[in-house]
This record gives C-alpha cells, sequence and structure tokens, in this order.
C-alpha cells in the first residue's frame, strides 16, 4: 500500500518542481527583457542628452559669436556718433539693457540708418535767405568792381585795350552772381547743407538783380 504512495508523491513533487522551473525560467526571461528595454531606454537618454548639449554648445559658440558682431558694430557705431557730436559730450558705448528681448541686429540695424540719414547733408533753411541774398550783393559787387578796373585799365592804356577791356569788364560784371555762389557754397558746407535750387534761385536773382542796378546806375 505505501509503494503507490510515494510513488504518486514524487510525481507529484516532480511536476511541482517542473512548474517552479517553467516559472522561473519565464520569470528570467521577463527580467532580461525588462533590463534590455531599460538599458535601451537608458541608451536613447544618454543619446538624447548628448544631442542636447551638441546643441548648447553650437547654440552658445554662435551666441558669443554674435555678441562679438554687436559688441563691434555698437563700438563702430558709437565711435561715428562722438566723430559728428564731439568726444567730450561722449564717454565710452552703453552697456546693455537688462531684460532686453528685441533682437540686437535689428536695433542696430536701425541705428545705422539713422546715422546714415543724420548724416546726409540736408537743404538749407530759408532762414538763411538773407544771407543767400547777401552773397548774391558780394559776388556782383566784387564783380562790378574788376570789371570797372578793367574798364579804367583799357582807359589808360588806350589803343586795343581801350576796345577790349570793356568788353571783358562787361561780360565779368555778367558773371556777377555767378561769383556770388561761391561763399554761399561755403555758408552751406559750414551748415552741412547742399547748394540747392531754391538757395541757387535767391542767389542768381538777388545777384542780376543788383548787377542791373549796377549797370543803370553806374557810369
Amino acid at each position: 500500500m505505501n509503494q503507490p504512495v510515494a510513488s504518486e508523491a514524487y510525481a507529484a513533487q516532480l511536476r511541482r518542481l517542473a512548474d517552479l522551473t517553467a516559472r522561473v525560467r519565464e520569470q528570467r526571461a521577463e527580467a532580461h527583457t525588462w533590463y534590455d528595454r531599460q538599458c535601451a531606454a537608458a541608451d536613447r537618454a544618454v543619446a538624447d542628452a548628448t544631442e542636447q548639449v551638441r546643441r548648447a554648445e553650437e547654440e552658445l559658440v554662435a551666441a558669443r559669436e554674435e555678441q562679438e558682431r554687436v559688441d563691434a558694430e555698437v563700438a563702430h557705431l558709437w565711435q561715428q556718433l562722438r566723430e559728428r557730436l564731439g568726444a567730450g559730450r561722449l564717454g565710452g558705448p552703453p552697456a546693455p539693457a537688462n531684460g532686453g528681448a528685441t533682437d540686437p541686429v535689428l536695433l542696430l540695424s536701425r541705428a545705422r540708418n539713422l546715422l546714415e540719414r543724420a548724416g546726409q547733408p540736408g537743404e538749407l533753411p530759408g532762414s538763411v535767405n538773407p544771407l543767400l541774398a547777401l552773397c548774391g550783393v558780394a559776388g556782383t559787387v566784387v564783380a562790378y568792381a574788376l570789371g570797372a578796373g578793367a574798364r579804367a585799365l583799357g582807359v589808360g592804356y588806350g589803343g586795343d585795350l581801350a576796345v577790349g577791356m570793356p568788353v571783358l569788364a562787361l561780360v565779368v560784371t555778367l558773371l556777377g552772381p555767378l561769383v556770388g555762389l561761391v561763399p554761399a557754397r561755403v555758408l552751406a558746407d559750414r551748415r552741412h547743407a547742399v547748394l540747392g535750387p531754391r538757395p541757387i534761385t535767391v542767389v542768381l536773382g538777388v545777384g542780376l538783380l543788383t548787377t542791373a542796378l549796377l549797370l543803370v546806375l553806374g557810369p
């Protein structure tokens, strides 16, 4: 009676051992699978972190290069501003503003455009018209004086000079309004302006009027 019982118990133990072995094998396989997945995830995380570090380094290098370009452009524009306003009125370039979210390249472009427009000479204002008229009168008077001297020289020497000098004197006198453009140009240069059509018209108009008066009233 005992022999079959022992045989059945032994068979049950073998089945249990086989079940445990299969279960351990499954758990071990699951553990290996989990480990492989964790290793793959860790490798991906390391690769992603490495790529982020590489991009951050590239962005840092680009930011430093842009900072150097911006600093150089700021120094150049500030030097131009000092040359126009005077070095004594300005110190060094201003420090960067904290918390500025605007693109510095855009701001520098706007500042460069403003300096270029400020550096371009404008037209003389209407307030200098009296000075322009005075230039026309002065040029005409100088030309008329030279013409009078030429006529006197022709009269003094006589001969062919007595015939040619009056003609030369008339030509010089008629050029008087153009002579007035010389001091008018000097005035425009000092005011960093352009001698445009309006100032030229004022000088020539006053010069022609003065020339006509001198020719009518002169000997």
